[in-house]
């Protein structure tokens, strides 16, 4: 469970981010979680973009990618989505936490 402070220091670091996924009408897939899962792995966080056209919201998203990666929700605003998840081994954003 991440704390107000590590989830301001994420945000800062997600608002340089481009959105690495999307997700469109069909909702979230088990593929795309997958991808997220190897995106989270290897970068810790990563920003999901939910499309006009999608029949779910980008809070409905979040913690679906959430729950199916293992992940945290860091934050969502407007159609965006922010997720962490730390890598104990290659830590890259998690080591200033």
């Amino acid at each position: 469970m991440l704390n107000s402070k590590q989830r301001a220091y994420l945000k800062s670091v997600a608002s340089k981010l481009e959105p690495a996924f999307q997700v469109g009408k069909g909702g979230v897939s088990k593929e795309q979680a997958e991808g997220v899962d190897k995106y989270l792995t290897a970068h810790e966080i990563v920003k999901v973009k939910v499309l006009e056209n999608s029949l779910i919201t980008a809070r409905e998203a979040a913690e679906q990618l959430a729950e199916m990666t293992d992940s945290e929700v860091v934050t969502v605003i407007g159609s965006k989505a922010v997720l962490f998840r730390k890598n104990p081994e290659k830590p890259s954003v998690s080591q200033n936490l």
